[in-house]
């Protein structure tokens, strides 16, 4: 068992907020080499600013893009918030280089 830290930057605290409710279960990130070798069981220590949650991954998978992801993943269980997996394409692409990123590397989604 590893323990492996995730970061949340402040403008995402509501994300953050929502895996400590426990509405968001799965987590994703782009698959690049930082996130490619996280297993089930490893320990994810998620922190934004001071707050601190553990969280245990109970399944880890691998998805070439968006449309694959939410094809055998609820978009509400990575997004609670949104309405759409429009919208939340949506909030991928806004995201600094993320859409490069998907592209080149696909998606990792940690079920928590």
């Amino acid at each position: 068992m590893r323990k492996i830290i995730l970061r949340f930057h402040a403008v995402d605290k509501a994300n953050f907020k929502k895996i400590k409710d426990g509405l968001k279960t799965v987590e994703t990130r782009a698959a690049t080499t930082r996130y490619q070798n996280i297993k089930k069981g490893d320990v994810l220590v998620i922190v934004c600013g001071k707050e601190r949650i553990i969280k245990k991954v109970k399944c880890v998978r691998h998805f070439k893009n968006i449309k694959s992801m939410t094809k055998a993943i609820s978009f509400k269980k990575i997004m609670p918030s949104v309405k759409s997996i429009i919208e939340m394409r949506k909030i991928y692409s806004g995201y600094p280089g993320y859409k490069e990123k998907i592209k080149r590397f696909g998606l990792i989604a940690l079920e928590i």
